[in-house]
């Protein structure tokens, strides 16, 4: 039994320095999961996705006008000049293709077919997203960070584990 009692109170100070060491990062982790399941429901987060006028992608327009209508109009809307594109996105179901910039989370939605500038906003989604899995700091920080959180938080489960059932162990042989 004392060895079982031992274990019990080095498991107990792991836990704790565990939870201690982790708890800044699954506190943001959570919180901005929480933001990033609401990016489709809260206009904010994410721009609504517009319809276009067709999905034939025969009529519409060449990838490289719709990448200068797009730059010209992120100019115009928000006096952004030389953002480069980081990717256009297209949906054909929806007729449209959403431009996505390299620099301030902007997007040009645009109508495939007529090159008409559908929206012009941010998308806070996307920095939530860099905070989220840890990349706003580095790639490696990234990797390094959600590798110790996810092995921490298999740690804490074991733990955890062990602090539930050493006490009931514990109770059974002292009734025993």
């Amino acid at each position: 039994m004392r060895k079982i009692t031992g274990r019990l109170r080095n498991f107990r100070v792991y836990h704790k320095y565990m939870g201690l060491a982790l708890g800044v990062f699954v506190l943001i982790s959570s919180m901005t999961g929480i933001a990033l399941g609401w990016k489709k429901n809260v206009d904010l987060l994410q721009p609504p996705t517009q319809d276009g006028s067709t999905t034939d992608l025969q009529k519409w327009v060449p990838l490289a006008t719709m990448a200068a209508i797009s730059t010209a109009a992120l100019d115009s809307a928000a006096s952004i000049k030389n953002n480069p594109i980081d990717r256009i996105e297209a949906r054909p179901e929806k007729g449209m293709v959403k431009v996505l910039f390299l620099e301030g989370s902007w997007e040009v939605q645009l109508d495939g077919s007529t090159g008409k500038v559908l929206s012009v906003a941010q998308r806070h989604s996307d920095w939530i997203e860099k905070i989220h899995d840890g990349s706003i700091i580095s790639d490696g920080f990234k990797l390094v960070s959600m590798n110790v959180l996810g092995l921490g938080l298999v740690l804490l489960s074991g733990t955890g584990f062990f602090l539930w059932f050493y006490p009931k162990k514990i109770r059974k042989l002292k009734q025993e």
